[in-house]
């Protein structure tokens, strides 16, 4: 992203630099958003800096929301120098769709500060307006070196390499265990298990249950348009900015745009994943998911958009945001600390090439910055 956004200025290719920009502020949350503080400001932007120093949390956040903005700009200039054929990979060089892409992601950010005194709804809406219209718009990396690597696992688990298990947490989210319905995306998503012809998920911290010579519960499955062998690896997509829309209209207290934006989140993950009409409507229809827009809440919002994000990472974002407070959401069996965590510890490997630089060791359970 680096080399495109330096390339890029220097040929005057507007386009290709907002493209490089967007990305890099995506890759940057990616980081921040595992570890907290990490490398930028002098590992890109510095040259000959083989130790580079550790830009704070707050730093990198803004970092993002300056290459966001920056990114927006020059997508929306007359390029001197175009796309390449068949050089996007993301939208096929349909710049009013990575200028949507560009908003989605403003919009993300902004609402990730959802604790902080200066979260604004106004301002996540504002960037809601400008972004995705539909599925259409979703953004994807549809290429890959091979095939999709959750396909890949879900070929392993085929070849009885069993890895790509599915959290319980998540099955039973599905399966009628939690809220008393089926919900219909399951059986987009997975299979049922063999023994029992029932959807099952993986206890976190326990492991795979049964005899380990089949698929004895739920897993990662190539049989969905998820994760097929060509399906699209999802970066942000319409049905997520619906759901933003609607907690930041919630908070904003507009609870008619807020209810009629994740009305149309979840109509818009079903069409993604392939539920038929008449299952949508008969979800739409249930009395815990049509609340009307006087009760909807929060616990609504987010019970539809960790669906939605189904192996994205900004569920776990959200998981933190709203304090792990998903209905009937188990601590893993064994663990070490008594709460959820919420950030990875630095790799071995980055103590021992940037030592002086990595910060101290803290408990995983520590939140980051905006998760305060």
């Amino acid at each position: 992203m680096q080399d495109l956004i330096k390339n890029s200025t220097e040929a005057e290719a507007f386009h290709n630099l907002g493209i490089g920009q967007l990305l890099m502020a995506y890759q940057l949350g990616l980081v921040a958003d595992t570890w907290g503080s990490a490398p930028y400001s002098e590992a890109f932007l510095k040259v000959n800096t083989l130790q580079p120093k550790f830009d704070n949390e707050e730093e990198l956040y803004e970092a993002q929301a300056t290459l966001i903005n920056d990114g927006i700009v020059n997508l929306q200039k007359t390029a001197v120098t175009t796309l390449g054929q068949n050089a996007d990979l993301i939208h096929g060089n349909d710049v009013q769709k990575w200028i949507r892409t560009g908003y989605a992601l403003q919009a993300r950010l902004l609402n990730k500060i959802s604790k902080k005194s200066n979260y604004s709804a106004a301002a996540v809406l504002s960037a809601i307006d400008k972004s995705m219209q539909s599925n259409t718009d979703d953004a994807g990396m549809k290429v890959f070196n091979g095939i999709n690597p959750w396909a890949q696992v879900a070929r392993n688990n085929e070849n009885l390499l069993l890895d790509g298990w599915l959290s319980a947490n998540f099955i039973n989210h599905l399966n009628g265990t939690k809220f008393g319905y089926e919900d219909p995306r399951i059986k987009f998503i997975t299979e049922k298990a063999p023994v029992g012809n029932v959807y099952i998920g993986t206890v976190n911290g326990q492991g795979n249950v049964g005899s380990n010579t089949l698929k004895d519960e739920s897993y990662i499955s190539r049989n969905s348009s998820l994760t097929a062998d060509a399906s699209p690896i999802t970066i942000v997509s319409f049905a997520e900015v619906k759901m933003i829309e609607a907690e930041a209209a919630l908070k904003a207290s507009n609870q008619p745009r807020a209810y009629q934006a994740y009305i149309d989140g979840i109509k818009a993950n079903f069409n993604k994943i392939g539920v038929s009409q008449a299952e949508t409507d008969s979800y739409l229809a249930l009395p815990g998911v049509s609340v009307g827009a006087n009760n909807l809440t929060l616990d609504d919002i987010f019970r539809e958009k960790y669906i939605i994000t189904y192996l994205n990472p900004e569920a776990w974002n959200d998981l933190r945001r709203f304090d792990y407070k998903i209905k009937d959401f188990n601590m893993p069996v064994n663990a070490k600390l008594p709460t959820f965590i919420r950030r990875l510890a630095y790799p071995s490997t980055e103590r021992a090439e940037n030592g002086a630089n990595v910060p101290e060791d803290v408990s995983l359970d520590t939140k980051l910055w905006w998760d305060q």
